[in-house]
């Protein structure tokens, strides 16, 4: 079995899940939308639901795909060590811009309207 960050480096792999991220899918759909042959997607998926990432489920004669939340529950977990440490760079940058552009009137707000529902 490959490892996570090894299935999550394949950029196929990636733009699948950020389309089912959105909504369920059919294999035909994620055909179109990533221009893809069937081959591919299948084995794409394969992987993907091997890994627990995606679930499939039968509508008539189509495979529909969605998002399994545990994977993404794992690295989330795995990452908090870690976001400790970029988002004080990332405050050191903010504080950095906000010094050399004072004027720019509505970062704060927008800012703080973006983290709003980040915070834990």
């Amino acid at each position: 079995m490959e490892s996570t960050f090894t299935i999550l480096a394949e950029p196929n792999r990636r733009a699948m899940l950020s389309l089912l991220a959105t909504s369920e899918r059919s294999v035909g759909e994620l055909e179109r939308q990533l221009r893809l042959p069937q081959p591919s997607v299948s084995k794409h998926l394969r992987v993907l639901r091997e890994a627990g990432f995606v679930e499939a489920r039968v509508e008539a004669q189509r495979r529909v795909y969605r998002l399994r939340p545990e994977p993404f529950m794992e690295l989330e977990s795995w990452l908090v060590p870690f976001r400790k440490f970029w988002e004080g760079r990332v405050g050191a940058l903010e504080r950095h811009l906000d010094h050399r552009y004072p004027e720019a009137p509505s970062k704060r707000a927008n800012r703080a309207a973006r983290t709003k529902g980040k915070k834990r």
